[in-house]
């Protein structure tokens, strides 16, 4: 796994938003789903690109 410290200053800025700010499971597993959503996306279109 990459160091935090080697992650793209956005990523890094997410990260923290999830540990500072989200207060509710909701709005967690909402960010879950856009983010799982979002890596499946771009997987397939990698796996299409070989």
């Amino acid at each position: 796994m990459i160091a935090f410290e080697q992650l793209p200053k956005s990523i890094k800025k997410s990260l923290r938003y999830i540990n500072q700010d989200v207060k509710s499971i909701e709005k967690l597993e909402q960010l879950e789903k856009t983010l799982v959503l979002y890596i499946k996306k771009r997987k397939l279109q990698l796996k299409n690109e070989d």
